[in-house]
């Protein structure tokens, strides 16, 4: 009696652990699998709205290209089109502390870009300026040097330069001008070479009373005399123009037989039609004869 009582008690025993194990064991895994559920529905759902996006792409990219033909494509300008003077000056060129470089511009520079105060050095090679006006350099009397060579200069208004009183060096070369307008008195170097001058274009007194001139180029044009230089010159550049004379008083004077040119130190006239061997008397005040034709 007493084992078959010891018995009933393990049989009861054991039936309720095992119960207790399958009720956890199902509790646990109902909580995994609704754990489990949620990134999975998360994942159905991110997966609908990329199906979504992509048909929306499609979609708008379909549109795109049976855009009609008239749709405006120019709307915005491309970093070549437009106008230079629509942008500011220190956006299409460099600035440094008192100096601009606009140098091949894009862009096409078509006139003369407005200045910051207190420029004094400007360099606006090879780019398409047209004309310079008496408003371009109206209001930078700070100007000591200016550079356009490589333009499509053709016309420069009197008083471009008036009001420039400090500036020293002006470079024109290389472009279209037929004649020269009143240039600032203070002045050490002035370059004109490479362009389309005859004398009519130049004012016989145009260098007169620049006393302060040391350089002065005008090659390459199509002078047929030479100007009236003055005596502070010390490097002057005629050659391939279209002179064909000279006279006593064109670098010396015909009434002081004993006056010595002080500062002439070169002068070139090849490639012109003067033969300089027939004007003996013409550079007795030199220090140095003229390189040019004397046979």
């Amino acid at each position: 009696m007493g084992t078959r009582l010891r018995t009933l008690i393990y049989t009861f025993i054991f039936a309720s652990w095992v119960i207790l194990a399958s009720g956890t064991q199902y509790y646990q895994k109902s909580l995994l699998t609704k754990e489990d559920l949620l990134p999975m529905e998360e994942v159905h759902l991110e997966t609908k709205k990329s199906k979504r996006q992509i048909e929306f792409t499609t979609e708008n990219d379909e549109a795109s290209a049976v855009l009609p033909a008239d749709t405006p494509e120019n709307s915005v300008l491309s970093p070549g089109e437009g106008d230079a003077s629509d942008l500011p000056t220190c956006l299409l060129c460099v600035c440094l502390t008192g100096s601009v470089y606009c140098e091949e511009v894009d862009p096409d520079m078509t006139s003369v870009p407005a200045l910051p105060k207190e420029t004094a050095y400007l360099y606006a090679r090879y780019n398409k300026i047209k004309k310079i006006t008496q408003k371009d350099f109206g209001d930078i009397v700070t100007l000591k040097r200016i550079d356009l060579t490589g333009n499509l200069i053709s016309e420069i208004e009197d008083g471009a330069f008036s009001k420039l009183t400090l500036l020293e060096e002006l470079t024109l070369a290389e472009n279209q001008l037929v004649r020269l307008p009143m240039l600032p008195a203070k002045l050490t170097s002035f370059n004109a070479n490479h362009n389309l001058l005859k004398t009519k274009g130049v004012k016989a007194n145009a260098f007169k009373k620049m006393t302060k001139l040391r350089n002065l180029y005008l090659a390459h044009n199509q002078l047929e005399a030479v100007p009236v230089i003055p005596e502070s010159v010390s490097i002057l550049h005629l050659q391939n123009n279209n002179i064909s004379t000279v006279t006593v008083d064109t670098f010396c004077k015909s009434n002081d037989t004993y006056y010595i040119r002080p500062n002439m130190n070169e002068i070139r006239m090849d490639g012109n039609p003067v033969v300089l061997a027939q004007y003996p008397n013409s550079f007795t005040c030199l220090q140095a004869l003229p390189i040019g034709r004397y046979q």
